[in-house]
């Protein structure tokens, strides 16, 4: 039975997730790829730098700039660029992003805010590292399925980079929208656990 939960989405919830758990999710979630991503940690970093320059002691922003374009804390971010809507829908298809392209940049957001993301596919040791120290979970969402997700987008609204077309960040409100948690809190990863069971029924 899936298990409901309801976005922005705490780290305290997030880590009663485990691997393996299908979820569906109600709330507000974000959508965002690689050059959001970048422009978005570009920010951070530029924050960071001004933040070094006033005080040698600090490496590292203690919070989000002000402009910074999303609610970051207990966000969850869709990795999706959805197709132009027709006039009586609300969003075009929006299938997953292969999540690995955001690898470079989730680590810093994670460690700022950031408590899921959903795409498909593997992701690098550093972003499981994060989510390890942090609490973040990582979903997976069907791909190929774009046209049947879209329908459970209930509004989509273009917040910021809108210059970039479908890559623009979205804030979407999402009812009962499916999802498998592929790696947990604690770093237990779906695809590896998948594996080891096939080669033990071998």
């Amino acid at each position: 039975m899936a298990i409901k939960i309801t976005a922005p989405l705490s780290r305290e919830k997030a880590r009663k997730l485990k691997a393996g758990d299908s979820c569906l999710i109600s709330g507000v979630i974000y959508t965002a790829r690689d050059a959001a991503h970048k422009r978005m940690v570009e920010l951070i970093n530029k924050q960071g730098r001004e933040a070094t320059e006033n005080d040698n002691k600090q490496t590292e922003p203690a919070e989000l700039p002000s402009d910074f374009p999303i609610e970051l804390k207990d966000a969850v971010i869709y990795y999706v660029g959805p197709t132009p809507n027709k006039p009586d829908k609300i969003i075009g298809s929006a299938g997953p992003t292969t999540s690995y392209r955001m690898d470079a940049y989730s680590p810093t957001l994670i460690a700022l805010g950031e408590t899921g993301m959903i795409g498909k596919g593997r992701r690098g040791p550093e972003v499981v590292e994060a989510m390890k120290k942090y609490g973040a979970v990582y979903f997976g969402a069907i791909g190929g399925a774009g046209a049947l997700l879209s329908k459970c987008i209930k509004s989509a609204e273009v917040i910021a980079y809108d210059d970039l077309g479908a890559e623009a960040i979205r804030r979407l409100e999402v009812e009962d929208f499916p999802v498998t948690v592929v790696i947990d809190s604690q770093g237990n990863d779906l695809y590896e656990i998948g594996r080891t069971n096939y080669l033990k029924q071998k």
